[in-house]
């Protein structure tokens, strides 16, 4: 004897309303596919090379050996006493966390065309699990530093522990650019060549190979604190290098302010066009 059960219960999804259209609660309740997806990009970034993970070693040490030759013998750029190699070192490790996962989250809608057009879940999710896949990279990258802090006996500062702070700001930053960019790239698919050209020329306009306050005139700081990643890279070194290095904080702030305007608008513009990626993709 058979009993009927009713209909089937339906399921409405309709467009977030506000003015930042993120649904947190859906986002967490798609927490398993978020941590699927960050495994899976990490798995797939150094899958069939045949030095693997050692790339995430020596990408950060043979740039600090360039670096230090060429900027800290030949150039001779200010150091304020602390050794070359730790200044450039404490700024590769975000510049990196940014560079790479920008450079991945950037295409990542475009390369998950096929579940974006078949399945419904908060596509945020996937320049969101793609961003978060450098942590992995960046905790690799903070151990090298300890090492190198050793080799050239620079003290562990009690700034030490503000570094995962910096280290999530880092995120911000590239999850906003991310978030621009990976849904700018399905319309405008010369995102594409966009995007290695800001991570080239970026890290001579980021004050990685230098201190900045000592290069950039001071009638245009305040203009060199627009770029988001100046607060984060300063917070770094600050960090690990002591008081010595504190932060120009005008600029700091200014930095931190337009990460978070990057942030924002980076969201409300992926969730309003995000309605019309399965049929443009």
């Amino acid at each position: 004897m058979s009993v009927d059960q009713g209909p089937a219960p339906e399921r409405v999804i309709r467009p977030q309303r506000g003015f930042i259209t993120i649904n947190f609660g859906e986002l967490w309740r798609y927490r398993e596919l978020f941590g699927f997806l960050a495994w899976r990009d990490i798995l797939l970034r150094y899958k069939q090379t045949y030095l693997g993970v050692t790339w995430v070693i020596l990408q950060p040490v043979l740039m600090v050996v360039v670096f230090t030759v060429l900027f800290g013998s030949v150039a001779k750029f200010p150091t304020h006493g602390a050794p070359y190699a730790i200044i450039t070192f404490a700024a590769l490790v975000p510049w990196q966390f940014f560079s790479n996962t920008l450079s991945e989250s950037s295409n990542s809608m475009v390369a998950s065309a096929r579940i974006i057009s078949r399945v419904y879940f908060p596509r945020l999710i996937i320049p969101a699990s793609v961003v978060s896949s450098g942590f992995v990279e960046a905790g690799i990258s903070f151990v090298l530093l300890l090492i190198f802090m050793a080799i050239y006996h620079v003290p562990v500062q009690p700034l030490l522990l503000l570094l995962p702070v910096f280290l999530f700001l880092t995120f911000l930053v590239s999850f906003a650019a991310g978030a621009w960019f990976s849904a700018l790239n399905v319309k405008y698919r010369d995102i594409r060549y966009v995007v290695p050209f800001i991570t080239r020329l970026g890290m001579y306009v980021t004050p990685v190979p230098f201190l900045w306050m000592d290069i950039v005139p001071e009638r245009w700081r305040m203009w060199y604190c627009l770029n988001p990643l100046v607060a984060v890279i300063d917070g770094f070194r600050w960090s690990v290098l002591g008081p010595k290095f504190e932060p120009y904080w005008p600029g700091f702030f200014l930095s931190l302010g337009v990460g978070f305007v990057m942030l924002v608008t980076g969201m409300m513009y992926f969730r309003n066009t995000e309605k019309t990626f399965a049929d443009i993709i």
